[in-house]
């Protein structure tokens, strides 16, 4: 019967639709719209026809395939992650399950096998509202250097190696609103092919202090350093730096002024791995620069190199106007590089595994948050200070 009425109201309204005015249509289609649940599209096509006989379909509804607990459980995950996006966050599901049994109350075999079976595109749909509201602004603060630039090639190409030991250094400034004075700078370096990032915090950006956050980068990195390629900069076009990488048999290149794609990757990374952590605020004591060099040796370097899966173009492709890129598979930079490594890692890969197996990425997460808390927290102490200053002044 109802099917019998639907068909009565479609040959009504399709008399009225064909006889209507253009203006007419518009209230005439939303309100058969409202009865009958179609989408416009579809009934358009429906009013348009003549009198052919037309079948009705019912209209149909998604089934919700994933419960509110399973929803729950990726989405804290995704927060002590560190809000990655929806394709890095699918690979990471996996490694952190583990862990979740023991920080997230109530996850059954059933939560567990719907968490992991959650596509990237179901992600990017439940927590479309909470991403819109962590959309920032990158903003930089570095001067061209006019030294040397006649002995440091300009690299015009993109490296396309299969090897780690080839990267992009960069420097993120912490000036805040004023970039007067003395302040923090992050030194920020990352390898190419197994997206392995370090980064260390100096105050200023002399050139001696960048060669020495280097230096102690270069130690700490599990892979041999064979080339580094940096912008125009005075901080890395200098005489401190070309020295350095003739004693180390380092390569050194530049990139093209004014043309920040030629780092993409150190580009990212900026913003990845320290924008996204420390903001935009002003970082200018001492203390604050020990407390960002711990964070950056401990914490934060073995949930990024460890816990942080990465994604890389895999090839780019010109249809018509229009650029398609397609991406490697996402993995962590551990997972690059014993890949490249072969079967059989290096000592210092094995203790990276071995880091790996043990350390509860939950707790990694709440130590970066109550290291981030101190600093910012000595940050606004020191603002209250400065401000009482000049008031009794």
């Amino acid at each position: 019967m109802a099917g019998e009425r639907l068909k009565n109201a479609l040959k009504k309204y399709r008399v009225r639709y064909q006889k209507a005015a253009r203006n007419e249509r518009t209230q005439l289609l939303t309100e058969f719209c409202k009865m009958t649940g179609y989408h416009r599209k579809y009934a358009i096509s429906l009013l348009n026809k003549k009198d052919e006989p037309v079948t009705l379909l019912p209209r149909r509804t998604r089934s919700v395939s994933y419960c509110d607990e399973a929803l729950s459980v990726v989405e804290k995950i995704w927060e002590k992650a560190g809000y990655p996006w929806s394709s890095r966050l699918v690979q990471l599901l996996p490694l952190w399950m583990p862990w979740a049994r023991r920080h997230i109350r109530g996850i059954t075999p059933e939560i567990e096998a719907k968490v992991l079976s959650i596509s990237a595109r179901q992600i990017d749909r439940r927590l479309q509202g909470k991403k819109r509201k962590l959309r920032t602004k990158i903003y930089g603060r570095t001067k061209p250097g006019s030294l040397l630039k006649c002995q440091i090639p300009v690299r015009t190409d993109n490296w396309d190696v299969n090897a780690p030991g080839y990267l992009e250094i960069d420097l993120v400034s912490h000036s805040g609103s004023c970039a007067n004075g003395e302040f923090i700078y992050s030194l920020n370096v990352t390898d190419i092919h197994t997206c392995w990032c370090e980064t260390r915090a100096i105050m200023g950006k002399g050139q001696a202090g960048v060669v020495k956050a280097l230096d102690e980068i270069r130690q700490a990195l599990p892979f041999k350093i064979k080339a580094i390629d940096s912008d125009n900069g005075s901080e890395f076009i200098n005489h401190h730096l070309v020295r350095y990488c003739e004693q180390h048999e380092i390569k050194f290149t530049r990139s093209r002024p004014y043309r920040k794609n030629d780092n993409a990757y150190i580009e990212q990374k900026n913003w990845t791995h320290v924008r996204r952590i420390f903001g935009w605020d002003r970082l200018d004591t001492h203390e604050q620069m020990e407390n960002m060099n711990r964070l950056y040796r401990n914490e934060l370097s073995l949930m990024m190199n460890l816990f942080q899966p990465c994604t890389k173009l895999k090839s780019k492709e010109r249809v018509g106007s229009k650029i398609r890129r397609r991406y490697e598979e996402p993995k962590t930079p551990l997972d690059r590089l014993l890949s490249a490594m072969g079967t059989q890692p290096e000592l210092a890969l094995r203790r990276y595994i071995e880091l790996r197996d043990t350390t509860d990425p939950f707790q990694l997460s709440r130590g970066i948050e109550e290291s981030l808390d101190g600093i910012h927290r000595y940050d606004s102490l020191n603002k209250r200070r400065k401000s009482s200053r000049k008031i009794t002044g």
